[in-house]
């Protein structure tokens, strides 16, 4: 039945992860008792269902059976049906029959994601780390294959550009990936643009293929970076400027309608670049953060209508319970969002666009969280301006964030109530690369014929043979592991 993955011969690791996982950008927050019991759950149906299968119970979770087990327990710890909020609509036979799971867990959508990061384990930014200190700490415990290289730091092979590739591209569905960049200043930069260029080049091979985009990181409040973005516009061919409005020198942010962010605006209409992401939500902390609100999102969305704001996370703060946007509540999280397009006469389906980058990864944790967060991006947003993203490789493969997606659905009774939309099939395809296509300019016609026969989908071909995923997450799992991943440059 082929090898067994070395590092968790016994089936340890779960195909959905739910975790405290975080990708270094907000302080890791504890899984709930739920999440602990659904964890516990899935291990054991997953015990159950191997030996009916004949299976081992690492075998077992590497199949689509395996993930569609999980999600049943992940319904069930809840006790979620579909006069709930939100639940994983998967079928009971599919923990079994693989078929059943196959329907429902694979798919052939066009997965355009629009957030990615990874780590040059060699590279010059490690000149600025004490020699003693050690970097991404809590990393190691990943224990991926290629930490086995040896040295100190060899944990940090984990987030290395190949283990990148791996995770995305052999071990998801994803097509296309956005790689983006952490807060940070240049000399800090765990990838540069050069070396982000330099991955691009290895994943196209020469042979056409976008399969990889690379943004442009740009803080206008930051010395040097407003006339940084003519170099990044001319000579890297990014799809985009990325910008951390939270971020600044002290600790001190800006928003988008302050001098900076009209000048970075203006400058990027100037270069041709109309797409600027922006992070916004998951705070770094309470210095300057009213700058990681939205209140500036719709005041500049109207002011330059020409562009497009992306906003990464949509706003989205972890220990916020999202509940049914009421105008003029003053709630955090997501409706700070909605209230600014909502204030500024923005209308859905405009230039504004919701991220889902962390967002939906948090959200699976809760499912009426993710219903009412879901729900209210689709309704005011628009169902053609939300897009995928994983903020992966942070939280490994993002074939777990697919397959959850491919199952969750917000309940008749949320529908009726809130007037929140159901998912369908044709949402989910928007969603999950659609409607990225339309700011990004990508037609996917074009890219499924670049990327039928470049090298990583023959690849892919061989490798799914003998699939080897290791069902790990990345980031920084706890308190100290997140001060310390802001302390060493993270």
């Amino acid at each position: 039945m082929g090898k067994v993955d070395k590092f968790d011969k016994q089936g340890t690791r779960l195909p959905i992860k739910i975790d405290s996982t975080s990708n270094g950008e907000y302080e890791p927050i504890p899984i709930s008792a739920v999440n602990q019991q659904a964890n516990k759950l899935a291990f054991e149906m997953a015990d159950s269902h191997a030996r009916k299968r004949a299976q081992s119970r690492r075998q077992f979770l590497v199949s689509s059976c395996g993930a569609a087990s999980t999600l049943l327990a992940f319904n069930q710890a809840n006790a979620y049906s579909n006069v709930r909020g939100g639940y994983f609509d998967v079928r009971q036979e599919s923990a079994l029959d693989s078929f059943s799971a196959a329907a429902q867990l694979e798919g052939g959508e066009f997965i355009f994601d629009v957030q990615g990061h990874y780590v040059n384990p060699e590279g010059d930014w490690l000149a600025n780390v004490p020699s003693f200190a050690r970097p991404y700490a809590g990393m190691e415990k990943a224990s991926c294959e290629a930490a086995n290289s040896g040295g100190d730091r060899a944990y940090l092979n984990c987030l290395s550009g190949s283990e990148f590739i791996k995770d995305i591209f052999m071990d998801s569905d994803t097509d296309i990936m956005v790689l983006s960049f952490v807060p940070s200043t240049r000399e800090s930069e765990p990838v540069t643009i050069e070396e982000a260029d330099e991955t691009r080049r290895i994943v196209s091979e020469l042979e056409g293929s976008k399969r990889l985009m690379i943004h442009g990181r740009v803080n206008p409040n930051q010395e040097g970076d407003l006339e940084g973005m003519d170099e990044l516009a001319e000579n890297w061919d990014i799809c985009a400027f990325k910008t951390y409005t939270q971020y600044g020198p002290g600790g001190v942010g800006f928003f988008l309608h302050d001098d900076p962010g009209l000048a970075m605006i203006e400058r990027a209409r100037r270069l041709g670049v109309r797409n600027i992401c922006v992070h916004k939500g998951l705070p770094f902390g309470p210095q300057s953060y009213e700058h990681s609100q939205c209140s500036d999102i719709g005041i500049v969305a109207k002011q330059f209508p020409d562009i497009n704001f992306i906003v990464y996370h949509s706003g989205f703060v972890g220990n916020v319970t999202e509940q049914e946007f009421v105008a003029g509540a003053g709630r955090d999280g997501i409706d700070t969002l909605i209230q600014s397009v909502i204030d500024n006469e923005v209308s859905p389906n405009s230039n504004v666009y919701a991220e889902l980058g962390s967002t939906w990864r948090f959200l699976m944790r809760n499912p009426d969280n993710a219903a009412h967060a879901l729900g209210k991006l689709f309704k005011y947003i628009g169902e053609d301006n939300v897009l995928w993203g994983t903020d992966s490789i942070w939280y490994g493969s993002p074939q777990d964030q697919i397959q959850a997606f491919r199952t969750f659905q917000i309940s008749q009774e949320f529908q009726e109530r809130y007037g929140y939309t159901s998912i369908g099939e044709e949402l989910r395809r928007k969603v999950f690369g659609l409607n990225a296509a339309k700011p990004y300019q990508i037609d996917q016609d074009e890219i499924r014929a670049l990327t039928a026969s470049d090298m990583v989908s023959l690849e892919k071909i061989a490798y799914q043979e003998n699939p080897q995923p290791s069902f790990l997450t990345y980031g920084p799992k706890n308190r100290r592991e997140f001060l310390n991943f802001l302390k060493l440059g993270g």
